[in-house]
């Protein structure tokens, strides 16, 4: 099947081989990425303001081409996914707020909110399947113990991301056992690791990453699977000798396509 994909701005820079595992581990799994034409960055932060409009633009525009497809939307990095989501949901239940940005969009036909959107890892849960990503995998990771890290963007606010409970997430623990790896559930897997104030406040930052850290390795855990390009670089960044991976390396690795990323 063909799905409207949004790789976001860390995953077409400074992250490009982990937008190309999305491609490849997607292609395995029989779902083709097709990339929004000519998307632009989500802003990276979803403004409350009722009345600002600007910022959300280029989300707007990038749902409405999924839609115009009849695809569903996919992003793969969680501040994307959670602009994105949030700004579909504003669309749907905000009648003014549609109506302006509606005004922007010079359009043949208005837009609210009809797409459906999906976060890389729903897609795996939701349209492929766990039960097939298991059949699919040629790399078992047999059974090594792999923490993930949920963060703050991913399931927050509960009422419009709906993608798992905001305080007893499954979805990635899920991933980890249809790729062969024991789960490891620990208590700050969906805390704040501190990423979006690493410049302002470095030290707060680097602690609450390192609470993250050593809460998982308390658990067993030998490594950290993340969503979000911003917690993996800010526990990275704290010096740990734990590794940090994006979830979409490990499905690559495990269903044998992680080397073969020259291109799409």
């Amino acid at each position: 099947m063909k799905v409207s994909y949004f790789p976001g701005c860390t995953l077409k820079n400074k992250a490009k081989e982990l937008d190309l595992y999305s491609y490849r581990a997607a292609e395995a799994l029989g779902v083709t990425l097709e990339e929004i034409e000519n998307w632009q960055c989500c802003g990276g932060v979803f403004t409350t303001a009722k009345n600002e409009v600007a910022t959300k633009l280029s989300s707007v525009r990038a749902l409405k081409e999924a839609n115009d497809k009849a695809q569903p939307l996919i992003t793969v990095c969680s501040a994307c996914h959670n602009v994105i989501k949030q700004t579909n949901h504003a669309m749907q239940t905000n009648p003014e707020f549609a109506a302006k940005v509606n005004r922007y969009m010079a359009a043949d036909k208005d837009y609210n909110g009809e797409a459906e959107v999906y976060h890389y890892l729903e897609m795996l849960r939701d349209i492929v399947g766990f039960d097939k990503v298991k059949e699919k995998v040629v790399n078992s990771l047999n059974g090594k113990k792999i923490a993930a890290y949920y963060g703050c963007l991913l399931l927050r606010p509960n009422k419009v991301m709906r993608m798992d409970d905001p305080e007893n997430p499954t979805i990635m623990e899920d991933l980890i056992r249809a790729l062969g790896a024991e789960a490891v559930v620990y208590a700050r897997r969906n805390e704040c690791c501190g990423g979006y104030i690493s410049v302002e406040n470095p030290d707060t930052a680097k602690k609450n990453a390192l609470a993250v850290i050593e809460n998982a390795k308390a658990a067993g855990a030998e490594m950290i699977i993340t969503a979000c390009p911003l917690c993996k670089f800010n526990l990275e960044k704290c010096g740990t000798d734990m590794p940090i991976v994006y979830f979409t390396e490990l499905l690559a690795e495990a269903l044998g396509v992680k080397e073969d990323t020259n291109g799409k």
